[in-house]
Protein backbone atom coordinates (compact mmCIF):
# COMPACT_ATOMS: atom_id res chain seq x y z
CA UNK A 1 0.00 0.00 0.00
CA UNK A 2 1.14 3.30 -0.98
CA UNK A 3 0.38 6.15 1.73
CA UNK A 4 -1.87 8.92 1.16
CA UNK A 5 0.06 11.30 -1.35
CA UNK A 6 0.05 14.78 -1.71
CA UNK A 7 -0.43 16.87 -4.85
CA UNK A 8 2.40 18.42 -6.68
CA UNK A 9 1.64 22.33 -7.58
CA UNK A 10 0.89 23.36 -11.01
CA UNK A 11 0.72 26.68 -11.85
CA UNK A 12 -1.71 27.62 -14.07
CA UNK A 13 -0.59 30.53 -16.77
CA UNK A 14 -0.61 33.82 -15.39
CA UNK A 15 -0.42 32.69 -11.56
CA UNK A 16 3.46 32.22 -11.20
CA UNK A 17 4.20 33.82 -7.95
CA UNK A 18 6.93 37.08 -8.78
CA UNK A 19 10.08 35.95 -7.97
CA UNK A 20 12.16 37.47 -4.75
CA UNK A 21 15.60 38.76 -5.83
CA UNK A 22 16.93 36.21 -2.75
CA UNK A 23 15.40 32.84 -3.98
CA UNK A 24 16.72 29.75 -2.77
CA UNK A 25 16.20 25.65 -4.36
CA UNK A 26 15.73 23.01 -2.30
CA UNK A 27 19.67 22.38 -1.92
CA UNK A 28 18.88 24.59 1.27
CA UNK A 29 16.43 22.68 2.97
CA UNK A 30 18.87 20.22 3.99
CA UNK A 31 21.34 22.97 5.97
CA UNK A 32 17.50 24.45 7.35
CA UNK A 33 17.41 20.87 8.61
CA UNK A 34 20.95 20.49 10.36
CA UNK A 35 19.75 23.84 12.03
CA UNK A 36 16.73 22.76 13.00
CA UNK A 37 18.22 20.25 14.91
CA UNK A 38 21.40 21.95 16.15
CA UNK A 39 18.92 24.50 17.70
CA UNK A 40 16.85 21.84 19.67
CA UNK A 41 19.88 20.73 21.24
CA UNK A 42 21.03 24.23 22.51
CA UNK A 43 17.04 24.69 23.58
CA UNK A 44 17.03 21.78 25.44
CA UNK A 45 19.64 23.02 27.93
CA UNK A 46 17.92 25.49 29.41
CA UNK A 47 13.90 23.22 29.35
CA UNK A 48 15.93 20.64 31.24
CA UNK A 49 17.63 23.13 33.73
CA UNK A 50 14.04 24.50 34.25
CA UNK A 51 12.49 21.49 34.93
CA UNK A 52 15.46 19.91 36.81
CA UNK A 53 15.24 22.85 39.11
CA UNK A 54 11.91 22.92 39.58
CA UNK A 55 11.49 19.39 40.75
CA UNK A 56 14.79 18.48 42.14
CA UNK A 57 16.76 22.03 42.64
CA UNK A 58 20.09 19.85 43.86
CA UNK A 59 23.33 21.02 42.80
CA UNK A 60 25.66 19.20 40.46
CA UNK A 61 28.88 19.54 38.19
CA UNK A 62 28.04 21.61 35.05
CA UNK A 63 31.24 21.46 33.15
CA UNK A 64 31.11 17.14 33.24
CA UNK A 65 27.42 17.00 32.22
CA UNK A 66 27.75 20.23 29.57
CA UNK A 67 30.71 17.51 28.03
CA UNK A 68 28.79 14.33 27.99
CA UNK A 69 26.12 16.81 26.22
CA UNK A 70 28.23 17.44 23.50
CA UNK A 71 29.96 14.36 22.94
CA UNK A 72 26.12 12.84 22.45
CA UNK A 73 25.28 16.12 20.39
CA UNK A 74 28.40 14.79 18.39
CA UNK A 75 27.18 11.13 18.53
CA UNK A 76 23.62 12.35 16.96
CA UNK A 77 24.81 14.26 14.03
CA UNK A 78 27.30 11.50 13.13
CA UNK A 79 25.05 8.71 13.20
CA UNK A 80 22.55 11.04 11.18
CA UNK A 81 24.86 11.86 8.65
CA UNK A 82 26.08 8.42 8.53
CA UNK A 83 22.06 7.17 7.03
CA UNK A 84 22.16 10.06 5.37
CA UNK A 85 19.25 11.71 7.13
CA UNK A 86 19.54 15.30 6.06
CA UNK A 87 19.94 14.35 2.20
CA UNK A 88 15.91 14.36 1.24
CA UNK A 89 14.71 15.52 4.67
CA UNK A 90 11.10 16.64 3.26
CA UNK A 91 11.16 13.09 0.65
CA UNK A 92 7.28 11.50 1.56
CA UNK A 93 6.09 14.05 3.58
CA UNK A 94 8.77 14.79 5.87
CA UNK A 95 9.22 10.99 6.87
CA UNK A 96 13.11 10.97 6.77
CA UNK A 97 13.62 13.83 8.96
CA UNK A 98 11.15 11.78 11.86
CA UNK A 99 14.08 9.40 12.62
CA UNK A 100 15.66 12.40 14.29
CA UNK A 101 14.29 11.69 17.93
CA UNK A 102 15.42 7.43 17.65
CA UNK A 103 18.97 8.43 16.27
CA UNK A 104 18.71 10.53 19.70
CA UNK A 105 17.95 7.92 21.42
CA UNK A 106 20.74 5.79 20.05
CA UNK A 107 23.54 8.60 20.85
CA UNK A 108 22.62 9.39 23.98
CA UNK A 109 22.41 5.53 25.15
CA UNK A 110 26.08 5.23 23.67
CA UNK A 111 27.18 7.79 26.09
CA UNK A 112 25.60 6.61 29.15
CA UNK A 113 26.96 3.44 28.38
CA UNK A 114 30.32 4.47 28.33
CA UNK A 115 30.00 6.82 31.25
CA UNK A 116 28.99 3.34 33.18
CA UNK A 117 31.13 1.30 31.67
CA UNK A 118 33.99 4.08 32.63
CA UNK A 119 32.69 3.69 36.56
CA UNK A 120 31.73 7.40 36.43
CA UNK A 121 27.99 7.17 36.46
CA UNK A 122 28.24 8.18 40.22
CA UNK A 123 29.35 11.60 39.27
CA UNK A 124 26.88 12.99 37.26
CA UNK A 125 23.01 13.64 38.67
CA UNK A 126 20.36 11.06 36.64
CA UNK A 127 17.88 13.73 37.04
CA UNK A 128 19.35 16.54 34.66
CA UNK A 129 20.74 13.04 32.18
CA UNK A 130 16.90 12.43 32.15
CA UNK A 131 15.55 16.21 31.93
CA UNK A 132 17.76 16.84 29.09
CA UNK A 133 17.49 13.89 27.02
CA UNK A 134 13.34 13.75 27.15
CA UNK A 135 13.55 17.52 26.27
CA UNK A 136 15.97 16.87 23.63
CA UNK A 137 13.49 14.09 22.12
CA UNK A 138 10.43 16.59 22.32
CA UNK A 139 12.04 19.41 20.52
CA UNK A 140 13.36 16.43 17.92
CA UNK A 141 9.70 15.39 17.59
CA UNK A 142 8.17 19.27 17.37
CA UNK A 143 11.05 20.10 15.43
CA UNK A 144 9.50 18.34 12.48
CA UNK A 145 6.35 19.99 12.30
CA UNK A 146 7.76 23.33 13.11
CA UNK A 147 10.21 22.67 9.91
CA UNK A 148 7.60 21.79 7.78
CA UNK A 149 5.98 24.84 8.52
CA UNK A 150 9.06 27.15 8.09
CA UNK A 151 9.26 25.40 4.44
CA UNK A 152 5.40 25.84 4.05
CA UNK A 153 5.69 29.56 4.53
CA UNK A 154 8.73 29.76 2.80
CA UNK A 155 8.18 28.16 -0.30
CA UNK A 156 4.62 30.64 -0.48
CA UNK A 157 6.45 33.28 -0.23
CA UNK A 158 8.95 32.33 -3.32
CA UNK A 159 12.11 32.19 -1.34
CA UNK A 160 12.62 28.59 -1.72
CA UNK A 161 11.14 26.39 -4.25
CA UNK A 162 12.11 24.28 -7.63
CA UNK A 163 9.99 25.16 -10.31
CA UNK A 164 10.38 21.95 -13.30
CA UNK A 165 9.65 21.04 -16.75
CA UNK A 166 9.40 17.66 -18.02
CA UNK A 167 10.63 17.22 -21.34
CA UNK A 168 8.79 14.49 -23.04
CA UNK A 169 5.42 14.47 -23.84
CA UNK A 170 4.72 10.79 -24.77
CA UNK A 171 1.59 10.09 -22.16
CA UNK A 172 2.28 7.39 -20.40
CA UNK A 173 5.95 8.29 -19.61
CA UNK A 174 5.18 11.53 -18.64
CA UNK A 175 1.74 10.18 -16.47
CA UNK A 176 4.82 7.82 -14.89
CA UNK A 177 7.26 10.90 -14.23
CA UNK A 178 4.66 12.55 -12.55
CA UNK A 179 3.47 10.08 -9.95
CA UNK A 180 6.90 9.31 -9.35
CA UNK A 181 7.27 13.00 -8.40
CA UNK A 182 3.73 12.80 -6.65
CA UNK A 183 4.84 10.36 -4.49
CA UNK A 184 7.81 11.96 -3.00
CA UNK A 185 5.08 14.82 -1.44
CA UNK A 186 7.86 17.50 -1.87
CA UNK A 187 6.40 20.46 -0.60
CA UNK A 188 8.98 23.34 -2.64
CA UNK A 189 8.07 21.10 -6.04
CA UNK A 190 5.81 22.69 -8.94
CA UNK A 191 5.69 21.18 -11.92
CA UNK A 192 5.75 24.09 -14.72
CA UNK A 193 4.29 22.12 -17.60
CA UNK A 194 5.84 19.29 -20.28
CA UNK A 195 7.64 20.08 -23.13
CA UNK A 196 8.37 18.34 -26.36
CA UNK A 197 9.50 19.56 -30.13
CA UNK A 198 8.16 16.55 -31.73
CA UNK A 199 5.25 16.85 -33.96
CA UNK A 200 4.15 13.08 -32.66
CA UNK A 201 3.23 14.71 -29.09
CA UNK A 202 -0.26 13.60 -27.78
CA UNK A 203 -2.94 16.40 -27.49
CA UNK A 204 -2.90 18.29 -24.87
CA UNK A 205 -5.67 17.45 -23.48
CA UNK A 206 -4.61 14.19 -22.39
CA UNK A 207 -2.24 15.29 -20.21
CA UNK A 208 -2.11 16.54 -16.40
CA UNK A 209 -0.35 19.61 -17.10
CA UNK A 210 0.14 22.40 -19.23
CA UNK A 211 1.98 21.65 -22.80
CA UNK A 212 4.12 24.22 -23.33
CA UNK A 213 5.88 23.40 -26.46
CA UNK A 214 9.17 22.78 -27.86
CA UNK A 215 13.08 23.79 -26.57
CA UNK A 216 12.47 27.23 -27.47
CA UNK A 217 9.67 27.68 -25.12
CA UNK A 218 11.72 26.06 -22.19
CA UNK A 219 14.46 28.74 -23.30
CA UNK A 220 12.01 31.55 -22.82
CA UNK A 221 10.57 30.34 -19.50
CA UNK A 222 14.20 30.09 -18.15
CA UNK A 223 15.56 33.92 -19.25
CA UNK A 224 11.99 35.11 -17.38
CA UNK A 225 13.31 33.25 -14.78
CA UNK A 226 10.23 30.65 -14.21
CA UNK A 227 12.07 27.15 -14.20
CA UNK A 228 14.86 26.20 -12.81
CA UNK A 229 15.31 22.43 -13.84
CA UNK A 230 14.63 20.13 -16.75
CA UNK A 231 13.71 16.65 -16.11
CA UNK A 232 14.51 14.52 -19.85
CA UNK A 233 11.56 11.89 -19.56
CA UNK A 234 13.20 9.54 -22.99
CA UNK A 235 13.27 6.03 -22.09
CA UNK A 236 14.62 5.30 -25.36
CA UNK A 237 16.32 8.36 -25.54
CA UNK A 238 19.93 7.70 -28.16
CA UNK A 239 23.29 10.00 -27.24
CA UNK A 240 22.64 12.15 -30.24
CA UNK A 241 19.41 13.39 -29.51
CA UNK A 242 20.56 13.66 -25.96
CA UNK A 243 23.90 15.98 -27.05
CA UNK A 244 20.94 18.18 -29.14
CA UNK A 245 19.23 19.02 -26.25
CA UNK A 246 21.99 20.17 -24.15
CA UNK A 247 23.17 22.31 -26.95
CA UNK A 248 19.72 23.94 -27.17
CA UNK A 249 19.62 24.59 -23.41
CA UNK A 250 23.38 25.73 -22.69
CA UNK A 251 22.11 29.19 -23.42
CA UNK A 252 20.51 29.42 -19.86
CA UNK A 253 21.71 28.80 -16.08
CA UNK A 254 19.44 25.71 -15.47
CA UNK A 255 19.80 22.19 -14.39
CA UNK A 256 19.19 19.64 -16.66
CA UNK A 257 18.64 15.90 -15.22
CA UNK A 258 18.11 12.23 -17.13
CA UNK A 259 15.64 10.05 -15.48
CA UNK A 260 16.66 6.74 -15.52
CA UNK A 261 14.44 4.03 -17.97
CA UNK A 262 14.34 1.81 -14.75
CA UNK A 263 12.28 4.95 -12.93
CA UNK A 264 9.83 5.32 -15.36
CA UNK A 265 9.54 1.62 -17.02
CA UNK A 266 10.55 -1.14 -14.19
CA UNK A 267 9.71 -0.21 -10.94
CA UNK A 268 9.76 2.88 -7.91
CA UNK A 269 11.68 0.44 -5.40
CA UNK A 270 15.11 0.80 -7.28
CA UNK A 271 18.20 2.46 -5.62
CA UNK A 272 20.91 4.03 -6.40
CA UNK A 273 23.86 1.31 -5.11
CA UNK A 274 28.09 1.39 -6.04
CA UNK A 275 29.95 -2.10 -6.31
CA UNK A 276 32.98 -0.98 -5.60
CA UNK A 277 32.98 2.49 -7.90
CA UNK A 278 30.39 0.76 -10.15
CA UNK A 279 27.05 2.63 -10.02
CA UNK A 280 23.89 0.09 -9.86
CA UNK A 281 20.49 0.65 -10.17
CA UNK A 282 19.05 -1.97 -6.77
CA UNK A 283 15.49 -2.98 -8.11
CA UNK A 284 14.88 -5.52 -5.73
CA UNK A 285 16.48 -5.90 -2.72
CA UNK A 286 16.32 -7.98 0.40
CA UNK A 287 14.36 -6.65 3.80
CA UNK A 288 14.93 -6.75 7.02
CA UNK A 289 18.78 -7.22 6.94
CA UNK A 290 22.06 -7.40 8.88
CA UNK A 291 21.49 -4.85 12.29
CA UNK A 292 17.49 -4.90 11.65
CA UNK A 293 17.68 -8.88 11.31
CA UNK A 294 19.01 -9.20 14.42
CA UNK A 295 16.72 -6.53 15.94
CA UNK A 296 13.85 -7.98 14.48
CA UNK A 297 14.63 -11.34 15.74
CA UNK A 298 15.15 -9.87 19.28
CA UNK A 299 11.91 -8.59 19.16
CA UNK A 300 9.92 -11.45 18.50
CA UNK A 301 12.31 -13.91 20.70
CA UNK A 302 11.76 -11.20 23.68
CA UNK A 303 7.77 -10.89 23.20
CA UNK A 304 6.80 -14.47 22.53
CA UNK A 305 8.84 -15.46 25.58
CA UNK A 306 7.11 -12.43 27.40
CA UNK A 307 3.64 -12.97 26.06
CA UNK A 308 3.76 -16.80 27.02
CA UNK A 309 4.55 -15.62 30.77
CA UNK A 310 1.63 -13.46 31.25
CA UNK A 311 -0.79 -15.56 29.03
CA UNK A 312 0.03 -19.23 30.39
CA UNK A 313 -3.39 -18.96 32.73
CA UNK A 314 -5.16 -17.89 29.50
CA UNK A 315 -3.75 -20.28 27.40
CA UNK A 316 -3.68 -23.20 29.77
CA UNK A 317 -7.92 -22.47 30.30
CA UNK A 318 -8.29 -22.48 26.79
CA UNK A 319 -6.68 -25.67 26.22
CA UNK A 320 -8.93 -27.34 29.57
CA UNK A 321 -12.04 -25.58 27.78
CA UNK A 322 -11.58 -27.76 24.42
CA UNK A 323 -10.80 -30.51 25.83
CA UNK A 324 -13.90 -30.43 27.77
CA UNK A 325 -15.99 -29.49 25.43
CA UNK A 326 -15.20 -31.61 22.16
CA UNK A 327 -13.66 -34.29 21.21
CA UNK A 328 -9.95 -34.32 19.65
CA UNK A 329 -7.05 -32.84 20.27
CA UNK A 330 -6.24 -29.13 21.68
CA UNK A 331 -3.92 -28.16 18.70
CA UNK A 332 -4.62 -27.98 15.57
CA UNK A 333 -1.72 -28.15 13.19
CA UNK A 334 -1.66 -26.76 9.33
CA UNK A 335 0.36 -26.60 6.65
CA UNK A 336 1.01 -22.81 5.54
CA UNK A 337 3.40 -20.69 3.27
CA UNK A 338 6.67 -19.03 5.60
CA UNK A 339 9.64 -17.40 5.24
CA UNK A 340 10.90 -18.03 1.18
CA UNK A 341 7.59 -19.85 0.22
CA UNK A 342 8.75 -22.51 2.39
CA UNK A 343 5.76 -24.90 3.87
CA UNK A 344 5.37 -24.38 7.90
CA UNK A 345 3.38 -26.07 10.39
CA UNK A 346 1.58 -23.01 12.16
CA UNK A 347 0.05 -23.99 15.38
CA UNK A 348 -3.77 -22.70 16.43
CA UNK A 349 -6.18 -24.01 19.25
CA UNK A 350 -8.79 -26.37 17.66
CA UNK A 351 -11.93 -23.95 16.93
CA UNK A 352 -14.10 -26.64 14.85
CA UNK A 353 -14.62 -30.06 15.20
CA UNK A 354 -12.95 -33.03 14.27
CA UNK A 355 -14.67 -34.89 11.81
CA UNK A 356 -15.45 -31.02 9.95
CA UNK A 357 -12.15 -29.20 9.87
CA UNK A 358 -10.25 -28.73 6.65
CA UNK A 359 -6.66 -29.09 7.27
CA UNK A 360 -5.60 -27.75 3.40
CA UNK A 361 -7.35 -24.11 4.13
CA UNK A 362 -9.23 -25.00 0.42
CA UNK A 363 -12.67 -23.99 2.11
CA UNK A 364 -13.21 -20.59 3.65
CA UNK A 365 -14.16 -19.92 7.17
CA UNK A 366 -17.78 -17.57 7.05
CA UNK A 367 -19.47 -16.39 9.35
CA UNK A 368 -21.89 -18.53 11.35
CA UNK A 369 -20.30 -21.46 9.83
CA UNK A 370 -21.56 -24.57 11.54
CA UNK A 371 -18.20 -26.17 11.98
CA UNK A 372 -17.20 -24.02 14.59
CA UNK A 373 -17.14 -25.46 18.04
CA UNK A 374 -19.41 -23.14 20.89
CA UNK A 375 -15.87 -22.70 22.55
CA UNK A 376 -14.35 -22.08 18.87
CA UNK A 377 -16.96 -19.35 18.30
CA UNK A 378 -15.33 -17.51 21.27
CA UNK A 379 -11.53 -18.15 20.74
CA UNK A 380 -11.31 -16.77 17.37
CA UNK A 381 -13.60 -14.11 18.11
CA UNK A 382 -10.90 -13.13 20.58
CA UNK A 383 -8.22 -13.93 17.99
CA UNK A 384 -7.03 -16.31 21.36
CA UNK A 385 -7.16 -19.14 18.91
CA UNK A 386 -3.98 -17.67 17.36
CA UNK A 387 -1.69 -17.27 20.55
CA UNK A 388 0.02 -20.75 20.32
CA UNK A 389 1.69 -19.45 17.16
CA UNK A 390 3.90 -18.05 20.30
CA UNK A 391 6.05 -21.28 20.31
CA UNK A 392 6.33 -20.60 16.37
CA UNK A 393 7.55 -17.43 17.04
CA UNK A 394 10.25 -19.29 19.45
CA UNK A 395 10.92 -21.88 17.17
CA UNK A 396 11.84 -19.39 14.40
CA UNK A 397 9.00 -19.90 11.78
CA UNK A 398 7.12 -17.18 12.28
CA UNK A 399 7.45 -13.15 13.90
CA UNK A 400 5.38 -11.40 15.76
CA UNK A 401 4.19 -9.26 13.29
CA UNK A 402 4.12 -9.94 9.80
CA UNK A 403 2.16 -10.92 6.93
CA UNK A 404 -0.54 -13.51 8.21
CA UNK A 405 0.67 -17.45 6.75
CA UNK A 406 -1.50 -18.66 4.62
CA UNK A 407 -2.54 -22.08 4.28
CA UNK A 408 -1.21 -23.39 0.80
CA UNK A 409 -4.92 -24.29 -0.70
CA UNK A 410 -6.65 -20.99 0.65
CA UNK A 411 -8.47 -19.33 -2.26
CA UNK A 412 -9.87 -16.27 -3.01
CA UNK A 413 -12.99 -16.60 -4.92
CA UNK A 414 -12.23 -20.08 -7.44
CA UNK A 415 -8.38 -19.40 -7.42
CA UNK A 416 -5.81 -19.67 -5.34
CA UNK A 417 -3.93 -16.44 -3.90
CA UNK A 418 -0.81 -16.87 -5.82
CA UNK A 419 -2.72 -17.18 -9.14
CA UNK A 420 -5.18 -14.54 -8.06
CA UNK A 421 -2.97 -12.02 -6.75
CA UNK A 422 -0.27 -10.39 -8.91
CA UNK A 423 2.95 -9.99 -7.03
CA UNK A 424 1.32 -12.58 -4.10
CA UNK A 425 4.76 -14.39 -3.93
CA UNK A 426 6.41 -10.64 -2.66
CA UNK A 427 4.63 -11.29 0.89
CA UNK A 428 6.84 -14.02 1.46
CA UNK A 429 10.17 -12.11 2.00
CA UNK A 430 9.70 -12.29 5.63
CA UNK A 431 8.92 -14.23 8.11
CA UNK A 432 4.85 -14.44 8.74
CA UNK A 433 3.60 -13.23 11.29
CA UNK A 434 0.74 -13.66 14.39
CA UNK A 435 -0.33 -10.06 13.64
CA UNK A 436 0.23 -7.33 10.69
CA UNK A 437 -0.79 -4.24 9.37
CA UNK A 438 -3.58 -5.71 7.11
CA UNK A 439 -5.05 -6.92 9.91
CA UNK A 440 -5.15 -3.49 11.91
CA UNK A 441 -6.46 -1.87 8.72
CA UNK A 442 -9.53 -3.30 8.07
CA UNK A 443 -8.61 -7.06 6.47
CA UNK A 444 -9.11 -9.02 8.96
CA UNK A 445 -11.80 -12.21 8.88
CA UNK A 446 -12.92 -13.56 5.33
CA UNK A 447 -11.91 -12.37 2.30
CA UNK A 448 -14.20 -13.17 -0.13
CA UNK A 449 -13.24 -10.88 -3.15
CA UNK A 450 -9.55 -10.18 -5.11
CA UNK A 451 -10.33 -6.62 -4.21
CA UNK A 452 -9.84 -6.88 -0.90
CA UNK A 453 -7.34 -9.89 -1.72
CA UNK A 454 -5.12 -7.60 -3.53
CA UNK A 455 -5.76 -4.55 -0.76
CA UNK A 456 -4.37 -7.10 2.14
CA UNK A 457 -1.11 -8.28 -0.30
CA UNK A 458 -0.69 -4.50 -0.78
CA UNK A 459 -0.45 -3.53 2.65
CA UNK A 460 2.01 -6.42 3.73
CA UNK A 461 4.60 -5.94 0.88
CA UNK A 462 4.25 -2.29 2.53
CA UNK A 463 4.82 -3.25 5.94
CA UNK A 464 7.88 -4.85 4.31
CA UNK A 465 9.65 -2.39 2.49
CA UNK A 466 8.82 0.31 5.07
CA UNK A 467 9.70 -1.64 8.54
CA UNK A 468 10.70 -0.79 11.34
CA UNK A 469 10.43 -1.55 15.24
CA UNK A 470 8.37 1.54 16.17
CA UNK A 471 5.98 0.06 13.24
CA UNK A 472 5.61 -3.47 15.21
CA UNK A 473 5.16 -1.98 18.23
CA UNK A 474 2.26 0.13 16.03
CA UNK A 475 0.81 -2.45 15.21
CA UNK A 476 0.82 -4.57 18.49
CA UNK A 477 -0.90 -1.98 19.81
CA UNK A 478 -3.63 -2.00 17.34
CA UNK A 479 -3.97 -5.35 17.47
CA UNK A 480 -5.11 -5.33 21.32
CA UNK A 481 -7.76 -2.33 20.04
CA UNK A 482 -9.00 -4.51 17.23
CA UNK A 483 -9.42 -7.72 19.17
CA UNK A 484 -11.75 -6.26 21.43
CA UNK A 485 -13.81 -3.84 19.13
CA UNK A 486 -13.79 -5.23 15.68
CA UNK A 487 -16.80 -7.47 14.38
CA UNK A 488 -15.02 -8.73 11.35
CA UNK A 489 -13.58 -11.81 13.36
CA UNK A 490 -15.52 -15.34 13.51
Amino acid sequence: MTPPTGQIAVPRGGDVPATPKVRFTSNVIASMAVVTDFICLLLAVPISLFVYDLLVGDLFDASIHSTAAIIAAVNFFLIRLSRDAYSSPMARGGEAHQGGVLDYMIASILVVATIWQLGMLDMFSRGVILAYIASVLMLLYLGTFVLRGAIALLVRAGYIGQRIVIYGADEDVSQRALTLLDVERLPYLSIVGVADGRKTRLGEGAMRVPFLGGLDAVVDLARRGEVDQVLIALPKITQERLDEILADLAEVAIDICLIPRESVELTTQYEMKFIGTVPILALWQRPIRDWHGILKAAEDRGLALIGIALLSPLLIGTALAIRLTSPGPILFKQRRFGFNNVEIEVLKFRSMYVDRGDATGAARTTRNDDRVTSVGRIIRRLSIDELPQLFNVLRGDMSIVGPRPHATHMKVGDAYYFDAVKGYAARHRVKPGITGLAQVRGLRGEIDTIERARQRVEYDRYYIDNWSLALDFRIILETVFKVIWDKDAY
